[in-house]
């Protein structure tokens, strides 16, 4: 019972600007269902008053009114129709409209670990596919729910007016088809689930092939993939043979039952015509009203059948729904008027395996630059996301606290710490689309001589203006177009664009050379005065100028110093920084030319 109660309030939701348009569709289907119920009356009434009449005189002068009726009455169902269609159109796309952008809204809220649960595939799959089933259903098979149910209880009465036994015979076969259609919903229910589930594994190949097609093409990796794909495919092929198979079944069964009850109306309604208990205008209207009543009844099934499949959408995309959004205000949320930052005794998991960070515990004081070091997985990217709270700390998998400014990040409301917070991730993303409209992704409103100074940081300046078309080049699908260096300058130069007072470089500068590093970094020194910067790096050039650097081992503090003094422990950052440094090298830091 919550569960459809559920599913009328998601209904009622999203039907906001469409109720309007809905009932006018219903109404115009209500007209057009009774003037199709008035058509076997005028053959009962051209049959009994003039075919039946006496001479070509007598048909001269009833068949005009006859004709003029027919014309009237397909007229008007016509325009009635017309509205019908129109408004239910107007209806559908409004309510699919709705669903859409609340559903895509939703999903910028939920948080980072609800999107590491799912595909991606099959989210895009619960925005589009789904919501298109969902508004066949609630717009089309609804109304004709409505439209059914109308015409039924008009055909009914009518054929009981003129002639109760043979309108009960009739009535005993609609049970029988009903309960034979809540019985094929119920087999073919679960089969849906399965079958949509089936679409968007397929959905996910396809959408990982797509995005990972340099990564296919670099590893030789056609022949997997495409096998791959095949699988699931034939899976999803399968599936649906399946429900074809049932379907098939369905209809050939109820054809059956139908055909019984036609011969039954016209072998019982004979014999009443012949006995003169029925005229012949009323028998052929009669049949005429069991063949209308038949197929609605029929459709029954068809209904049954999308309502499963709606059944099914509804669940999936109510799984969105209901996913917990991030609390962008935070509880008593509190601005910091001040960078500082400061991680205290912080454990935390991604709750699978052990902590990635283990009892972590270090501060950031405003205006400073702090560089991290660690290995692969010993738990640099993940400071970042809990400082920014793409992931929350806290619950079985989290503990301690993160404050800036001394404030808690769970009390700063979520808007001022992404906006003030600038990062450069690990793993760069672009638009599909131009370079200046990539940098100003964070500041939409800056000028181009604002997204040059940012450029002109990060070292990407000189590399734009050679391509033919400057900042207006497109740099095509998640910036394929650049290399690998000049895309993370772009995400550089975005991040700077903010503004921000805090600015995190997550390994940001592992994709470009030693020289292009250290001018980076010496235009930021030049041109971000006060800012609490974070370089996370595997590299110690890119950390060696920083006020402090924290060295992390399996997500705990292994050493704490600046440059010189670790130099001086011999430990981890010792040990690094005599396997990357030649001797060449040491010449150039000593000079200060790195």
């Amino acid at each position: 019972m919550e569960i459809k109660y559920r599913k009328a309030k998601l209904i009622l939701r999203y039907f906001h600007g469409s109720k309007r348009y809905f009932l006018c569709a219903i109404a115009a289907s209500m007209v057009t269902t009774a003037l199709n119920a008035v058509t076997p009356q005028i053959f009962r009434f051209g049959i009994d008053q003039v075919l039946a009449g006496n001479g070509y005189g007598h048909l001269r002068e009833r068949l005009w009114m006859l004709s003029l009726v027919i014309v009237g009455v397909a007229a008007l169902s016509g325009l009635s129709m017309f509205v019908s269609r129109t408004c239910t159109a107007r209806a559908g796309e409004n309510f699919a409209k709705n669903m859409r952008d609340s559903l895509f809204m939703h999903v910028q809220r939920l948080p980072m670990a609800w999107h590491d649960q799912n595909q991606t595939g099959d989210i895009i799959q619960r925005c589009t596919s789904d919501v298109e089933v969902i508004r066949n259903f609630v717009v089309t098979q609804l109304l004709e729910v409505f439209r059914t149910m109308f015409l039924v209880g008009i055909s009914f009465a009518v054929m009981v007016s003129m002639n109760a036994g043979l309108a009960l015979v009739v009535l005993l076969f609609v049970p029988v088809v009903a309960g034979y259609s809540a019985v094929f919903y119920c087999l073919i229910a679960k089969r849906f689930t399965k079958a949509d589930e089936a679409e968007g594994e397929l959905s996910t190949v396809v959408q990982e092939n797509a995005t990972g097609v340099r990564v296919v093409r670099a590893f030789g990796r056609e022949q997997f993939e495409m096998e791959r794909f095949r699988e699931k495919n034939e899976a999803f092929a399968r599936m649906w043979i399946r429900l074809g198979t049932l379907s098939g079944l369905y209809w050939g069964v109820g054809d059956l039952i139908t055909g019984l009850q036609i011969v039954a109306v016209v072998v019982l309604g004979a014999v009443e015509a012949v006995y003169g208990h029925m005229s012949v205008g009323e028998f052929v209207a009669f049949a005429s009203y069991n063949t209308v009543l038949v197929w609605p009844v029929r459709g029954l099934g068809r209904i049954l059948s999308d309502m499963s499949k709606a059944g099914v959408s509804f669940e999936r995309v109510d799984y969105i729904i209901h996913g917990k959004e991030e609390q962008y205000q935070g509880r008593d949320p509190v601005i910091p008027q001040h960078t500082d930052i400061a991680f205290s005794h912080v454990t935390f998991s991604y709750g699978q395996g052990g902590p990635v960070l283990d009892d972590l515990s270090f501060s950031v004081p405003q205006g400073t630059v702090f560089g991290i070091l660690g290995g692969t997985g010993s738990g640099k990217s993940t400071i970042v996301q809990l400082l920014t709270r793409l992931y929350e700390l806290g619950g079985e998998d989290g503990a301690g606290s993160i404050t800036v400014g001394g404030i808690d990040i769970r009390r700063i409301p979520l808007g001022w710490l992404r906006k003030n917070v600038g990062m450069v991730l690990q793993e760069p993303f672009l638009y599909s689309r131009t370079i200046r409209e990539n940098i100003a992704a964070s500041a939409p409103e800056a000028t181009l001589e604002e997204i040059r100074q940012a450029a002109q940081i990060a070292c990407i300046d000189e590399a734009v203006l050679a391509f033919p078309d400057g900042y207006d080049t497109l740099v095509g699908e998640r910036g394929v177009t650049l290399s690998g260096g000049q895309r993370q300058r772009v995400n550089i130069a975005r991040m700077l664009l903010q503004k921000a007072p805090i600015l995190v470089f997550d390994d940001a500068l592992s994709a470009v050379d030693s020289e292009t590093d250290s001018r980076i970094r010496r235009a930021l020194s030049e041109r971000m005065q006060g800012a609490t910067v974070i370089l996370i790096s595997h590299r110690v050039t890119t950390l060696m100028g920083a006020d402090q650097i924290l060295v992390l081992n399996h997500g705990r503090v292994e050493e704490l110093g600046t440059h010189a003094q670790l130099i001086q422990n011999h430990g981890i950052y010792r040990q690094i920084y005599e396997i990357q440094m030649s001797g060449d090298d040491r010449k150039e830091v000593q000079n200060g030319s790195i």
